[in-house]
């Protein structure tokens, strides 16, 4: 094991897709029913977007994490049982894109549940990943989610590895997330939910992305992107992340991992380590 990954790992690599459709628009302005072209920019996402996203992903043999909001993954099941069947993981996303922290304990609990069930309804398989929308938990959350047997949350900021949080419901594994390393930040431009980024250049982005990869490597630790299909899948931009797929790709002992397969990892090793300990 050389570092933190075993074997002659040095870093991994996680692309993963918050496929939230026309959910967070729904959620963040109340009006957004009544608006037809801020609609269709959420939708843009799961049906022209991800397509091209699960192909490109094929043409690098790269499997990845698609963390889905309930609503949208009931109003496209077909591709949310084409993104299974490539091998990718689906985990929980909220219902309708509701951070926790905007909801009682009552309500958080019942999202999480519905969002359980409609995700093992389409796939047949129970989310084993969690991910809050817009990131913000509320103080009940993780020990929610642990005692739901979720294996992990990808809601966190305090390392650039994985790292275990123990909550009131259990431990779980934590695989940290950052601003810097998702598109919204840097390319979000929506008047109808007061979200008025930059939209700064693609080769600016890649700039950052490849540097801090650079820096993630040099350290070994792990590479977590967050993309949203509606925002990454416009052809300027997907084509930026297959030039960045392919820088990584340059460098030694780089692995793409689900996510899911991370913290099973890390769970895993965690399990040896306690094992030796009482040797």
């Amino acid at each position: 094991m050389a570092g933190i990954w075993p074997g002659k790992v040095r870093c991994v690599v996680l692309l993963t897709f918050d496929l939230d459709g026309s959910s967070s628009a729904i959620y963040r302005n109340k009006n957004a029913i009544n608006m037809p072209s801020l609609l269709s920019m959420g939708e843009y996402g799961p049906n022209i977007a991800t397509p091209r996203i699960l192909d490109l992903l094929d043409t690098y043999d790269i499997r990845s994490s698609f963390f889905i909001p309930g609503h949208v993954a009931e109003s496209h099941s077909e591709l949310v049982k084409d993104i299974i069947k490539r091998g990718h993981e689906v985990g929980h996303h909220g219902y309708m894109h509701e951070p926790p922290s905007d909801l009682d304990k009552y309500q958080e609990w019942d999202i999480l549940n519905r969002g359980i069930d409609t995700l093992q309804n389409i796939t047949g398989q129970r989310p084993l990943g969690y991910r809050s929308p817009s990131w913000e938990l509320s103080d009940r959350s993780l020990g929610y989610i642990a005692s739901l047997d979720f294996l992990y949350d990808s809601s966190l900021m305090g390392d650039d590895a994985p790292y275990f949080v123990d909550t009131t419901g259990g431990r779980i594994v934590e695989l940290p997330i950052h601003w810097v390393l998702d598109d919204a930040p840097h390319f979000m431009y929506s008047p109808g939910t007061q979200r008025l980024g930059p939209m700064i250049s693609p080769s600016n982005v890649f700039d950052t992305w490849a540097l801090e990869f650079e820096g993630l490597y040099r350290f070994g630790r792990s590479f977590h992107l967050t993309l949203h299909p509606h925002i990454i899948g416009r052809p300027g931009r997907l084509l930026m992340l297959e030039r960045l797929i392919k820088y990584i790709q340059s460098f030694p002992n780089v692995v793409f991992m689900r996510a899911l397969d991370v913290a099973r990892m890390w769970e895993k090793d965690r399990e040896c380590n306690e094992n030796l300990d009482l040797l």
